[in-house]
């Protein structure tokens, strides 16, 4: 139905270009208040009444009179209709519908998509330090960002994946000396062992396979253990190595992939850090305070200047950040979005404040943010919090091993990233209509059990005559499938991967009902053939989006 929208949509600039020179580029159409008023809305006449000093139901009118003689409404259009002071709803003919089935079968895992438009993306999530294993908001991240990553192709975006980690400081010393004392006996509760100190079993098992002299290989680095007790440096290596390699397997569990893992350390030792710094101070954009440097992150909204160097010499966490960030700009990322937790939201002006003061052409408000919420396990009605192997969490694999990593990501992906949310695992195991990811794929399923009893070609089905599908059912059905490109380009432009949930729930219901309404293979050939058509596009377009969201679309449950 896209090539019915965009004839629409070009009589409809036609028109108003014809009573408001310039007002032809502003045609657009909305979705009604209610469903049952059209399957469009065009609210031109009120937004040109004002202007144009008229009245907006008269102005409505005119609009209306002159879409009527325009070919493409002749063809498409059922009825105009008049509303309120002014609104336009349009009905479509069962025809315009069905071209939503017709370019969902032609089409196929590239209906809904926009052509390559040029432009990078780079997309930063999880982004987890190297201290323990993923937990359960490491995994919302995860399907945050794949999603959106996923999202973005969709519209034509070249996207690149990174993940950042600290692979120093003081959360890496601490877990150097977490592991130095298990590896010399110690272990927590002993009256030697640190508060601060980590205190999960995966602790106790890095401390083994150093002192054991393993060697661990993760995706961006190899280790090999010295097992002397006394190593540190060699200790802290093996031990980030050791952790690495663990959250590589937390992320192929969850079928996460990433196109480069951007180490924090590295801008240290290629001076990126140091020479940020001098860029500002020669900005002009810092001062000396008690000892301090201190950037003037209030000329850029921020609530309050900013310390960058501290009296003792070191670096506040904020300043590797904007370096990182410059790195983005200067690789040719003119588009850049960070998936993390809301945590981090006081850092956000602060990072924007140093890349605009460093005045290499940074924008305001860039880079994009998304932040969410942590997630709540409940597990037979109680409230799930430690974790044997993490020791003060649930990690990312217990919540596959104990549901999916389908129902994981479906489930994290359902509400806003900025909502609180909790994962209940009894639903997420259900095999019944009240799990959402069960009842969108055994939607896709059903369809896949009637495609395989009527046994035919489905090539063929890209040629039926669909001219039978016009019973209230199947119309809905169409509707669904039609809404499929604008949802997507919305999301995308929304950062809302929930969107594509919530739709899918909407057409997994729309083909049930139509299911339960009509016979699908009926003695009537042509009827039998476009009623296929239908369920098939159905089929297609519930596996495109299962797909975005990272869901597998099983043929059989």
């Amino acid at each position: 139905m896209l090539s019915v929208k965009r004839d629409l949509l070009a009589a409809l600039a036609e028109a108003l270009e014809r009573i408001a020179p310039g007002a032809g580029e502003k045609a657009a159409f909305e979705s009604p208040r209610q469903a049952a008023l059209g399957d469009w809305a065009c609210t031109a006449a009120l937004q040109l009444a004002r202007p144009l000093k008229a009245n907006p139901r008269a102005l409505g009118e005119q609009i209306k009179t002159a879409l009527e003689s325009k070919d493409a409404f002749q063809k498409w259009v059922a009825a105009i209709e008049i509303a309120g002071p002014g609104f336009l709803n349009i009905r479509l003919k069962p025809a315009a519908r069905q071209q939503a089935v017709r370019e969902a079968l032609v089409q196929g895992a590239r209906y809904g998509q926009q052509p390559q438009r040029g432009e990078k993306v780079v997309v930063e999530f999880v982004s987890a330090n190297p201290t323990g294993p993923l937990h359960v908001g490491h995994g919302r991240q995860g399907a945050l960002g794949d999603a959106i990553c996923n999202l973005l192709a969709t519209q034509g975006w070249q996207v690149h994946r990174e993940f950042y980690y600290n692979d120093a400081g003081v959360q890496i010393d601490t877990l150097t000396q977490s592991v130095q004392l298990r590896a010399k006996g110690l272990k927590p509760g002993d009256a030697r062992w640190p508060e601060a100190a980590y205190n999960g079993d995966y602790i106790q098992d890095i401390a083994a396979d150093f002192l054991a002299c393993k060697t661990v290989l993760a995706d961006d680095r190899a280790f090999t253990a010295s097992g002397d007790v006394n190593d540190l440096e060699g200790m802290r290596q093996f031990a980030v190595a050791y952790l690495r390699h663990e959250q590589d397997k937390d992320l192929q569990a969850f079928g996460l992939k990433f196109d480069q893992y951007y180490l924090e350390s590295s801008l240290y030792a290629t001076g990126r850090v140091e020479a940020t710094v001098q860029r500002l101070i020669a900005a002009g954009k810092t001062y000396e305070q008690d000892g301090a440097l201190w950037l003037r992150s209030t000329d850029y909204g921020d609530d309050k200047d900013r310390v960058m160097r501290k009296s003792d010499g070191g670096y506040t966490y904020f300043v590797p950040d904007v370096a990182y960030h410059i790195a983005k700009w200067e690789r040719g990322f003119r588009r850049a979005i960070n998936i993390q937790g809301t945590d981090h939201h006081g850092t956000i002006a602060r990072v924007r404040a140093g890349l605009q003061a460093a005045g290499i052409g940074i924008p305001a408000g860039w880079p994009d943010y998304v932040l969410h919420t942590m997630v709540r396990v409940v597990r037979g009605g109680q409230e799930v919090k430690i974790s044997k192997r993490a020791g003060s969490y649930v990690t990312l694999r217990d919540l596959i091993e104990w549901t999916s990593a389908d129902a994981v990501r479906f489930f994290l992906l359902s509400r806003k990233p900025d909502t609180e949310y909790t994962f209940d695992v009894d639903l997420a195991v259900q095999r019944n209509n009240d799990n959402p990811v069960y009842y969108v794929q055994y939607a896709h399923a059903r369809i896949c059990s009637v495609l395989a009893a009527w046994g035919g070609d489905a090539a063929a089905l890209q040629d039926a005559d669909l001219t039978p599908l016009d019973t209230p059912a199947a119309q809905a059905l169409m509707l669904q499938l039609a809404q499929y490109p604008d949802m997507l380009a919305a999301a995308a432009s929304d950062f809302a991967p929930h969107d594509v949930t919530f739709y899918l729930r909407q057409l997994a219901a729309a083909y049930h009902s139509y299911y339960d309404a009509e016979r699908i293979l009926v003695d009537d050939q042509a009827v039998k053939l476009a009623r296929l058509a239908l369920v098939a596009a159905s089929a297609q377009v519930l596996h495109n989006g299962l797909s975005v969201l990272g869901v597998s679309a099983p043929v059989r449950m």
